[in-house]
């Protein structure tokens, strides 16, 4: 590589993923120094000197619409002698380089892999741990077959099926052939005793897929929520319907776009990239298996069910679809109905004979993971108004009751994950992810993850210290935008009272616009106008779908809300519907329900029964399509306002002091004042400047 730097005149964009963070470089400035500078925690032991190997990163070569950015190989240094001897030596593989010794040359995106961050993404999709039926589709039969005898002629495998029935009333009429290659060894090594691990979801004749000499009592599967930010991989005993361990690690797929369009996107702009995506998905998948069961010191021969939810573009690439008919209308599904395959089909390692279920999708932009929420919950079975919300980066929203029940998706986005906020990160140590402002000097306090204390607390700053503070995460943005507004920094149309500056050096101008500092640094930590826009624009397109479905049954108001996901879990609901991201509700009717997809996912893994319940609700559910809504966009334009511009939040209000209603005026930075309490006219009357 040479050492000679291109011009410093010459700059270039690069855009890290999965953190999504993204600057611009001077030509000839180093990946790794790019990465620090920008707060992307890369492992670097050596300091940058080419020693210890381990800012390995990934250039993700391609046209990306999303970032405006056209990433070629010749935007990067070329390999160098460094990197080969690492490549010999250390066996750096072949798709990454070191970061070290990387410069940039011109646009380019890069991929951070999971081993190379100092600070990994806090994954937080652990399933709820409630106990669930038992009837798994493969269990175990351990039996004493009858040897041969010459004057009873039989083979081995009838007699063992024939055991089987006497003993356990199973009948049994396939046998996997590799199980009956093997057949005969395994009888005789176990001296007749045998361990059968039979497979019979109810609707194939039942089939041995496995078996062992002697005893053995190790059943498991696993049940994984493949989301388009994180993947979560729980590990559970057949036997006795626990869960062993779960693990989760950010979806690779993240490279290649954030949101699901951004993928789809790609795909249709590098046609051969559909392998790359699907295998993406599959590796990653492949890699938490091996994680679990080393956790709890199985193997993968042990693993003989999996359950896989998903929303349709994941479920379609795992599958190896190619989802570019999701992209548009009539967004259709390749399939919608639940399938069972073999796990070698998705080149997964599993047990011999493994077989892999996945839950059926409901509409184009609805799917299995929604399915699984919905088993969960069963808001079919109970005669109140429920709203579930699942949100990510694309939001599935259900609502109904024992008679009704409706589905649809809202393409939220990825800024309630914190991406693509100017001080946005996702969920990882030393991210802000708890805010309170003081209403009168508008000083902020708040608490990162990984410690329990307040910024304004006594040993703060020495218990971050290996962290650092480094951004702010989705509840932290959640938060401080809703402190933002209680304290009289936002309007309602959410704009920044620039006004505000006169009393805190911490509102300061940005252009036209005004920032709000939360902390000084380093690294400096603001949110800006457009960061609020964005939340707003988010939380405006799952306010207006849930406001479809509720229109489309008539219905008022709910009578509870369940929050699911993720984001879900750690996110205050107060602040949730201060935002105006639900609809009004008695606060304490409102609760957040975990990795409900995870915990539907694992029903279905332990009970057939629940496979088919589901399958026949998702029949009855009732799909409504955002994207072609007429009413869509006038939902939308109400619900930009925070909370809401023609809805009260009274319940709310009985609660949480709120604000006067204010707007932001066309010129001089004056406000317009509104009491929320008053005349109704005036409360839904006429739009007033800023309020879309």
């Amino acid at each position: 590589m040479a050492d000679e730097r291109p011009p410093e005149s010459e700059t270039a964009r690069v855009v890290f993923l999965p953190s999504g963070r993204r600057g611009t470089f001077a030509h000839g400035t180093t990946l790794l120094d790019a990465a620090r500078s920008l707060g992307v925690y890369l492992e670097s032991a050596c300091g940058g000197r080419a020693i210890c190997g381990r800012c390995q990163l990934m250039p993700v070569f391609g046209s990306f619409a999303k970032h405006n950015i056209d990433s070629k190989p010749d935007n990067i240094t070329a390999f160098g002698d460094v990197e080969a001897r690492f490549k010999t030596d250390f066996g750096l593989k072949a798709d990454r380089r070191l970061g070290c010794q990387t410069r940039i040359l011109g646009d380019m995106v890069v991929d951070v892999p999971p081993d190379s961050e100092m600070h990994r993404q806090v994954v937080r999709k652990r399933a709820e741990g409630r106990k669930l039926p038992l009837n798994p589709a493969t269990k175990l039969y351990t039996v004493a077959v009858d040897e041969p005898d010459m004057h009873h002629p039989s083979g081995d495998l009838e007699r063992l099926t024939r055991a089987l029935e006497q003993r356990f009333e199973v009948k049994v009429e396939r046998c996997a052939p590799a199980v009956l290659r093997a057949l005969q060894k395994t009888l005789r090594a176990g001296e007749w005793r045998i361990t059968v691990a039979v497979r019979d979801d109810g609707r194939m004749p039942a089939m041995i897929v496995a078996a062992w000499p002697g005893s053995h009592d190790k059943l498991l599967g696993i049940a994984v929520d493949i989301g388009s930010t994180t993947i979560a991989c729980h590990l559970m005993n057949l036997n006795r319907g626990r869960t062993l361990t779960s693990s989760g690690i950010m979806n690779p797929q993240i490279r290649f776009g954030e949101d699901l369009m951004s993928r789809v996107s790609y795909i249709m702009m590098n046609p051969d990239s559909l392998p790359d995506l699907v295998g993406a998905v599959r590796e990653a998948i492949d890699a938490l298996v091996g994680k679990v069961v080393a956790d709890v010191g199985a193997e993968r021969s042990d693993v003989l069910e999996a359950v896989f939810v998903g929303n349709p573009v994941m479920h379609h690439l795992l599958l190896g679809i190619d989802p570019t008919e999701l992209g548009g209308a009539p967004f259709a599904l390749a399939t919608s109905g639940a399938q069972t395959l073999a796990a070698s089909d998705l080149d997964l390692e599993l047990g011999e004979g493994a077989s892999v279920y996945t839950l059926p999708c409901i509409a184009g932009h609805v799917g299995a993971d929604a399915a699984a929420v919905i088993l969960s919950e069963k808001p079919y079975k109970d005669d109140l108004l429920t709203l579930i919300v699942d949100v990510g980066t694309n939001a599935e929203i259900v609502l109904g009751n024992s008679e009704r029940v409706l589905a649809c998706s809202s393409p939220t986005g990825p800024a309630f994950e914190g991406a693509e906020l100017t001080s946005g990160q996702r969920a990882a140590p030393g991210a802000i992810e708890r805010v309170r402002i003081d209403a009168a000097t508008l000083e902020p306090r708040f608490k990162v993850i990984g410690c329990d204390l307040w910024s304004n607390e006594d040993g703060f700053e020495e218990a971050v210290a290996v962290t650092g503070v480094t951004g702010i995460c989705g509840s932290g943005i959640i938060e401080a935008i809703g402190e933002m507004f209680l304290a009289g920094l936002l309007t309602t149309d959410g704009i920044i009272d620039g006004a505000k500056a006169a009393i805190s050096p911490r509102v300061v101008g940005d252009g036209r616009t005004f920032s709000y500092v939360m902390r000084d640094g380093p690294p400096a930590l603001r949110i800006t106008q457009n960061d609020i826009r964005a939340i707003q624009l988010a939380k405006a397109a799952l306010r207006a779908g849930i406001q479809l479905l509720m229109d489309r049954l008539g219905a008022a108001s709910v009578d509870r809300i369940r929050l699911a996901g993720a984001f879900g879990s750690h996110i205050d609901v107060k602040y949730a519907m201060l935002l105006g991201m639900i609809p009004d509700c008695d606060l304490d009717k409102v609760t957040s329900i975990g990795n409900a997809a995870g915990t539907g996912a694992q029903m279905a893994l332990l009970d057939t029964r629940a496979r088919a319940e589901i399958e026949d609700v998702v029949t009855r559910i009732e799909k409504v399509e955002t994207a072609v809504e007429p009413a869509f966009q006038e939902h939308f334009v109400a619900a930009m306002a925070i909370p809401h511009k023609t809805d009260p939040y009274a319940r709310l209000a009985s609660k949480v002091p709120l604000p006067e209603r204010t707007v932001s005026a066309d010129t001089g930075g004056e406000r317009r004042r509104r009491r929320r309490r008053g005349n109704p006219q005036e409360q839904t009357g006429e739009t007033q400047p800023g309020d879309t």
